[in-house]
């Protein structure tokens, strides 16, 4: 039987690249729902009579509930066996799943969506974990080339899959068609997956004594209710105003609450998350780096959608058409293993900074080259996949690097907490801007030129960075 107990063998599993086909295929699951949904949403509120609020809830209860978990998951998956998690993340996604897809109300939905996070939440966290146990250190980045590639894929394909099952079928249709890959999932999960898990460390962590491998419990809590707190502020900012009440109490009560988990942590004998990570320099320029990018890119990505249909006057279906050649560039230099090759010549720092600057020029020419019509948006979207191609793995491999390998699940939990939290904020920025700049006499198209300009200069920021401090990090090792 392989061994998947302790790091990757020098070999790497025997199966890995199939496996690494399956963990995919669950990931491509999760990622397509969350796209699909924002198609769906004038046929939901047709059927099932759903107010603006309702669709908001259906939307955030994934989205609020999956933030909030993805730590608790990475270090349960850590904990309990990565292979287990991923069999129940599959399950819980689909039994979510076929309960949307048959709601009579939209309270049912929304309770079902809140079931799909916590699924979502499970797979997004084992499915990167598992791909660093089986693979070698060296096979590492062209693995995480593909897993990334799989994020993009979802991106451009979510609205045109919506798009065509909601032309044929009626709304429903959308979460059905989860259940399906979730069973072949499941399966070659069951046959093909090898388990694997943390190792004790009983006694190996400064704490107080006698807690050894108990589950941090109230670390689960504290992160988890501070996370989706803070998330349920950055989401309600923009609706409700940022001096709402939804804010300013939602604030402070994230702010007590993970700074009680950052405390509890540095005590607890066996943490969830290792406070000591926060000392790696490698770890902190790849975590910094990372909030600023998502911020950029996820507040950058959102505007593009408004642009695309409201300033070149495409259809939903027509804009989603139009971004696809970001997804497929991504695709492309990823599964094909250049962006992994141009990343092992030229170091993660360099990587990392050459991408940003890739991805700033793509949105400068969607934000400068707009009289072009969708020549300089089509050149804005190469230039962003290329940029996103080598920079998002060359990140992710140095958090993922940073830790531990029995803590795997763990970097996998802050690796799509930071991309959820980034994303969250950039949104909520960045289409602030958009809104001030739009109430102060400017054209929507100079409006939205404004916040792809601010993402770019996130995402330059971010790069430069992550870049400069990974590097010292690099020299002080040699």
């Amino acid at each position: 039987m392989y061994d998947m107990s302790a790091s990757p063998s020098h070999r790497g599993h025997p199966q890995r690249w199939l496996i690494l086909g399956v963990i995919c295929l669950a990931q491509l699951t999760v990622l397509l729902d969350n796209t699909v949904l924002n198609v769906a949403i004038p046929s939901l509120t047709r059927e099932l009579h759903a107010a603006t609020s309702d669709i908001q809830w259906m939307i955030n209860a994934y989205s609020l509930v999956q933030s909030g978990l993805l730590l608790t998951a990475g270090s349960a998956a850590d904990r309990y066996g990565r292979k287990k998690m991923l069999v129940a993340g599959l399950a819980l996604f689909g039994i979510g799943s076929l309960v949307a897809g048959l709601a009579g109300s939209t309270g049912q939905l929304i309770a079902a969506r809140a079931g799909m996070g916590i699924g979502g939440a499970l797979l997004l966290t084992t499915t990167l974990a598992v791909a660093m146990q089986i693979f070698t250190p060296e096979e590492q980045p062209k693995a995480i080339g593909i897993w990334s590639a799989v994020a993009a894929l979802g991106f451009a394909a979510g609205p045109l899959i919506g798009g065509v099952v909601l032309n044929h079928f009626w709304w429903g249709a959308i979460f059905l068609i989860n259940i399906p890959v979730a069973v072949l999932g499941l399966v070659a999960v069951v046959a093909l997956v090898p388990e694997s898990k943390a190792a004790s460390s009983r006694g190996t962590t400064p704490g107080p004594p006698g807690r050894g491998d108990r589950p941090d419990l109230l670390g689960a809590v504290l992160s988890t209710i501070g996370m989706a707190s803070l998330v349920y502020a950055i989401i309600s900012g923009p609706r409700y105003g940022w001096t709402s009440a939804h804010v300013l109490v939602s604030v402070p009560v994230a702010a007590l609450l993970l700074g009680a988990f950052a405390w509890w942590e540095s005590r607890v004998a066996d943490p969830m998350l290792d406070v000591h990570f926060f000392r790696n320099q490698r770890f902190i320029g790849a975590v910094s780096g990372a909030v600023l990018i998502t911020f950029g890119m996820g507040g950058a990505l959102f505007l593009l959608t408004q642009h695309l249909q409201f300033v070149l006057g495409y259809g939903p279906l027509e804009a989603g058409l139009r971004t696809a050649p970001l997804a497929l560039t991504v695709v492309l230099l990823n599964f094909s293993g250049l962006s992994a090759k141009w990343s092992g010549r030229l170091g993660t720092p360099v990587s990392i900074a050459l991408g940003m600057v890739l991805m700033s020029c793509g949105l400068l020419a969607i934000a400068e080259l707009e009289s072009g019509g969708y020549a300089g948006t089509l050149l804005g979207l190469l230039l962003i996949g290329a940029g996103c191609a080598i920079a998002n793995p060359a990140m992710a491999h140095a958090i993922m690097s940073a830790i531990p390998p029995e803590k795997a699940g763990v970097g996998a939990g802050i690796n799509g907490t930071l991309a959820e939290f980034g994303n969250g904020l950039g949104v909520a920025v960045l289409g602030a801007v958009l809104s001030s700049s739009v109430a102060s006499g400017k054209s929507l198209s100079a409006g939205l030129g404004a916040g792809q300009l601010v993402g770019a200069v996130a995402v330059l920021a971010g790069g430069f960075l992550a870049a400069g401090l990974l590097r010292r990090a690099e020299r002080a090792v040699a």
